[in-house]
């Protein structure tokens, strides 16, 4: 019988994803199908639940859900548990649904493809503190770096995820961040400021950025956010969130599937959709 997958979300009609894991399943021979899916927060909870009667094989999830969605899944992997997001739910043999995080070591490894990992013991300034801040916070952590700095505009939330990190990490505010950005050697923007019809484009000014800096973004559509624009006119190099958003679907994939698909397959085809190159 022919599986099926999806991403919910709210929005959900820019989502790659369904052309992404198409494109995998068709490469591979697999025979499925993945499809996106609207949910709005009032209707997770059933959302969850249809699916999981209709047989769904697995799902990804994107903003606003990634949090909310872990009450109405039977298992959290322990990555999951302790990064408080899911971007991932995989159906178990049992019909159970189990929640993953492979946003985190998505993005590390879009990072390192870029930079290379000589700058692990930089400093590094993660904007935002949702579930795609805390992913990246501990992955950043396992992977070896040893300064992180969460900038915030509610601090509080930010100091809840360096409370938990075991490397040094400090939680300040957007202008405190705006004020001391020539200190940073990494910019990491994990809110939705940028996307396409988000009312915030960049989250503070970027003045004090020094040219030497890796600025990196995981929106990826558009392509070249208003804050990768800004950092590339002052001369820094900047990471664009399309690297991130292959890798944490081929390990999404993996999950799924139990095979590994080539991350380099799909980035021309989605490059030329975003008509980036």
């Amino acid at each position: 019988m022919k599986k099926w997958y999806a991403v919910i979300g709210d929005p959900i009609g820019h989502s790659l994803s369904p052309m992404m894991h198409n494109e995998w399943f068709q490469q591979l021979g697999i025979d499925a199908t993945y499809l996106p899916i609207h949910v709005k927060e009032e209707d997770l909870e059933a959302a969850v639940a249809s699916m999981k009667l209709l047989g769904i094989s697995g799902f990804n999830v994107t903003i606003p859900h990634k949090e909310k969605i872990r009450p109405f899944l039977d298992a959290l992997d322990e990555t999951a548990e302790k990064m408080g997001a899911v971007n991932t739910v995989v159906r178990l043999e049992d019909g159970r649904l189990k929640g993953y995080n492979t946003d985190g070591l998505g993005f590390v490894r879009s990072l390192e493809e870029v930079i290379g990992d000589a700058k692990r013991h930089e400093k590094v300034l993660l904007i935002g503190a949702g579930g795609a801040a805390r992913g990246i916070a501990f992955a950043l952590e396992s992977i070896g770096y040893t300064d992180v700095t969460i900038c915030n505009r509610t601090v509080e939330k930010a100091q809840q995820i360096c409370a938990e990190l075991t490397i040094p990490a400090q939680a300040i505010s957007l202008n405190t961040a705006s004020e001391q950005l020539d200190e940073y050697a990494i910019l990491i923007q994990t809110t939705p400021a940028g996307m396409k019809n988000s009312q915030v484009t960049i989250p503070f000014s970027l003045e004090k950025l020094k040219s030497s800096a890796i600025v990196a973004d995981i929106v990826y559509n558009p392509l070249m956010t208003p804050l990768l624009q800004v950092a590339q006119d002052k001369g820094a190099t900047i990471v664009s969130g399309l690297g991130m958003f292959i890798h944490q679907g081929a390990l999404a994939f993996e999950y799924w599937t139990k095979q590994s698909p080539d991350p380099t397959a799909v980035k021309e085809q989605l490059l030329t959709h975003l008509g980036g190159n």
